[in-house]
């Protein structure tokens, strides 16, 4: 994992990124009780996961490499709005 944070150029943010995806995924887990909680986790989710996108197109990466991130940001973006 710490080679593709090299890859993506942003080594320098990789404990910042796994402690949002931490925060994000306990939001979500919290949102089984108090839904706008996982709106917002789930929201969160999705503005990390289109980034990912934006950097994957920047690396040039392929569409089979980038689906994982475009998965989670369709599949974060409904719950989103959705309400969970």
């Amino acid at each position: 994992m710490q080679r593709e944070f090299f890859r993506y150029r942003l080594a320098s943010q990789r404990l910042r990124v796994g402690t949002l995806q931490w925060l994000a995924g306990a939001g979500l887990l919290a949102g089984l009780s108090q839904p706008w909680v996982g709106q917002l986790a789930a929201g969160g989710l999705a503005l990390m996961m289109l980034v990912a996108v934006i950097v994957r197109i920047q690396i040039k990466d392929t569409l089979l490499q980038s689906c994982p991130a475009l998965f989670y940001l369709v599949l974060n973006t409904y719950l989103c709005l959705a309400g969970f």
